[in-house]
């Protein structure tokens, strides 16, 4: 373990606009999961700043079905967006105690101009503040790796689409 926040980077042909317009909207949040682990936004209006809160059903093989409301702590219009979850359902009785915790963990994209139609995207996993337990399970955020991985690929995806339908 590194203690040091995970990122991983990828230029994104869409303008940074497009590419925020995706971050800000849960309901889309499943579209571009590289993990496998989000199922449906609960709560779906896009978020608009700081203190705006998303609530995601998400299921995995340890810990089945269980929802996690996402509470932003930063916004920039179309630059950067971060949020910090915490466990708010969950269907084993082992992870009940975990409800309300937010265990200090963050997850966060920037945005920059990378020429006149495209954007370098960084998607960042920070949990230097979390619990000792939660830095050991997730590898000090190299666990998530290949999930940011593919998390920005399916972005991209997504992006053209978005530029397609918008005539772009």
């Amino acid at each position: 373990m590194t203690g040091e926040p995970v990122s991983v980077s990828r230029r994104i042909e869409a303008p940074a606009g497009v590419v925020f317009a995706v971050l800000a909207d849960p309901a889309r949040h499943p579209d571009i999961d590289g993990s496998g682990m989000l199922m449906r936004a609960v709560w779906r209006p896009p978020v608009g700043r700081v203190g705006d809160t998303f609530t995601m059903l998400m299921r995995n093989d340890e810990m089945g079905y269980y929802e996690i409301t996402n509470y932003v702590v930063e916004y920039v219009a179309d630059q950067r967006i971060a949020w910090e979850p915490s466990l708010t359902n969950a269907s084993r009785a082992e992870d009940q105690e975990d409800i309300g915790s937010r265990n200090q963990y963050q997850w966060s994209y920037q945005l920059a101009a990378d020429g006149p139609d495209g954007t370098l995207v960084t998607e960042t996993y920070d949990c230097t503040r979390s619990p000792e337990w939660l830095r050991t399970a997730v590898k000090g955020g190299e666990r998530w790796v290949a999930a940011m991985t593919a998390t920005l690929e399916k972005l991209e995806r997504e992006c053209a689409g978005a530029e397609a339908d918008a005539g772009g």
